[in-house]
């Protein structure tokens, strides 16, 4: 079954309490940029929407399957535009595959290999198109009814899960692996669910256990067929999905920076580029990338801290992750990433503990939040409707 660690460089896992659980901690000194670890996920899936939208990815390991030239002109809107240094985009359109039944695209025969051996078998619908009748039609095109972007989950992601136990030689071991994760105490598995389906989620939950169980119900791991079964595997999904974004055109851009090239060509390029991505925003919005999400063994041992020495990149162009360090760690000192996004990074205090709270189930007791503990008690907008407020009265 997929999901190894590819480079553990020097750190461990260990038990902390009760309540925090596992977390993960250096074995040596780090010095910052050096890579913790890397490890591929035991399942990952792209999400439907963004698939539907032409975010061609590899069904395996979400490598961006467009060439860079290609990707731009899509999400620009430009179909004329070429790109400089063609030499840095690395997508090889020569070894990409295909399912010789349903037509699924893979970047090279290695991951066509290993979906066949994990869950393929299973999921394969056999023709191209699907059949509109088919179980797993009928249970995609019912999910994207109930969940537009932005996308947060991904019953495509359950599927595989289902299918690599159906697949596997060693059914135990396999529901082992999605077992190790960090569980959810039963009250607080409703929050979870709402979050991730929505405000008519428990009729959802309903309709897509029926689907779900047409589909690929599976003797060993009948509870998950259930209506508190179903909703324990979003919920564990919610507190432990990684979130996943390939694209060649960053790649592109990353090759980009690395060429050594005369100072007024490098001005050049990079103002070439910098308008690139004003015309993707002005066409495409925020929606840049191949997006899906993916469960990973020792990344899901990192706790947060909303001042993390570290944090999750994928630098290999697919569903790889990679944990680098943003400053220098001491033996024995706790790994922590950021659970948050860009935006809620830099929030108050209390909206912070707000989507924490809503979406992981946790307090954070960071020094960040320690250091803020006698804020207002006022979200982010609550804090910028006053400003706005404010301005208005000094106005008048």
């Amino acid at each position: 079954m997929p999901g190894s660690i590819l480079q553990n460089n020097g750190v461990i896992v260990k038990q902390i309490d009760d309540i925090k659980g596992r977390g993960v901690f250096a074995g040596k000194n780090f010095q910052e940029n050096d890579v913790l670890f890397r490890e591929t996920p035991i399942v990952c899936a792209q999400f439907l929407w963004n698939g539907s939208y032409h975010y061609s990815a590899c069904e395996f390991c979400m490598r961006s399957l467009e060439t860079a030239d290609k990707m731009a002109q899509r999400l620009s809107g430009n179909s004329s535009l070429v790109l400089p240094h063609p030499e840095c985009c690395e997508v090889n359109q020569l070894q990409h595959t295909r399912c010789p039944q349903c037509q699924v695209a893979y970047c090279s025969s290695e991951c066509q290999d290993k979906a066949r051996g994990a869950y393929h078998e299973v999921l394969c619908m056999g023709q191209s198109p699907p059949s509109p009748k088919h179980p797993l039609t009928i249970l995609q095109d019912a999910w994207k009814s109930m969940h537009y972007p932005p996308e947060s989950a991904s019953i495509t992601l359950i599927a595989k899960m289902i299918a690599s136990i159906k697949q596997s030689r060693n059914k135990d071991d396999t529901i082992a692996q999605f077992n190790q994760f960090c569980q959810v105490p039963v009250n607080s598995e409703k929050q979870l669910a709402h979050k991730l389906l929505g405000e008519k989620f428990q009729g959802q939950l309903d309709i897509l256990q029926g689907l779900l169980t047409n589909a690929l119900f599976e003797s060993c791991i009948e509870t998950w067929f259930t209506a508190d079964g179903l909703r324990r595997v979003f919920a564990l999904i919610g507190m432990n999905g990684q979130g996943i974004g390939t694209s060649s055109l960053s790649v592109y851009v990353h090759n980009c920076d690395a060429l050594n090239i005369p100072d007024d060509e490098r001005e050049q390029l990079d103002s070439f580029i910098d308008q690139l991505y004003i015309d993707m925003e002005k066409e495409s919005g925020s929606f840049l990338n191949c997006e899906g999400s993916g469960l990973y063994s020792l990344q899901s041992c990192c706790n947060h801290s909303c001042v993390a020495n570290a944090e999750v990149r994928f630098n290999d162009g697919n569903s790889t992750l990679t944990v680098v360090a943003l400053r220098d760690i001491e033996e024995g000192q706790e790994i922590c990433i950021n659970y948050l996004d860009e935006c809620t990074r830099e929030s108050s205090r209390h909206s912070r503990q707000k989507f924490l709270r809503e979406n992981y189930l946790f307090e954070c007791d960071c020094d960040k939040c320690k250091d803020q503990c006698d804020d207002p008690d006022k979200t982010s907008s609550e804090e910028e409707e006053e400003d706005e407020d404010g301005m208005e009265e000094d106005a008048s």
